[in-house]
């Protein structure tokens, strides 16, 4: 992700495989699925056999990775439309989940929120949750006026979807709700607005 010094910032690593788990749950969006394909070399004999598997294609992703994942013969393959249409499914996989189970996350940056918020409903520490970060920079941030979340953000300012406050989207991130915190840019005097750049692309 972007360089940058507020302490809330989400870092993400390398999808490594955990020899030690005796399940696995490995979410993925779009290109987060390249990440899922590199582990293919290090993971430990049966790994893919006691994982299981969902995946949102969504974003610009060329290639059928879909299908490639699925070709790994994991013990069980979903592919969901959005990742709110597969939340329902990590939350039952979570559910049912044993000690020894580990959590994966490779994609963007909204699937990874939502999929460290979702697993700390089932007390998971987001710190033992690996990711890794693929794909589109856009944030999934949130009016901190309204508390109205605005999807797929690309812009340093930015109309709120419910209240349509122009928001300056801060570094600031809760992990609480997975979103960046968007304040009103021209609060102080209405319309007096910075232009809007793309720095999320």
């Amino acid at each position: 992700m972007l360089a940058s010094g507020i302490k809330s910032r989400p870092v993400y690593g390398r999808l490594t495989s955990n020899p030690q788990a005796r399940s696995n749950i490995m979410v993925a969006d779009a290109e987060g699925a390249l990440a899922v394909l590199d582990m293919v070399a290090d993971a430990p004999d049966g790994f893919w056999a006691r994982t299981h598997i969902l995946y949102v294609p969504g974003g610009s992703a060329a290639q059928d990775h879909g299908a490639k994942l699925a070709a790994l013969a994991p013990f069980s393959w979903h592919e969901s439309p959005t990742v709110p249409a597969m939340l329902p499914r990590l939350r039952a996989l979570l559910g049912a989940a044993r000690m020894g189970t580990q959590l994966y996350l490779a994609g963007t940056e909204p699937l990874i929120g939502e999929g460290i918020r979702v697993a700390g409903e089932f007390g998971v520490d987001h710190a033992g949750v690996r990711t890794e970060h693929r794909g589109s920079l856009a944030r999934r941030v949130q009016c901190v006026h309204c508390k109205g979340i605005t999807e797929s953000v690309t812009m340093s300012i930015v109309p709120c979807a419910h209240c349509g406050r122009h928001l300056f989207v801060r570094d600031h991130y809760s992990r609480r709700i997975g979103a960046f915190q968007g304040v009103m840019i021209d609060a102080e005097k209405p319309g007096d607005r910075p232009p809007a750049e793309e720095l999320y692309r």
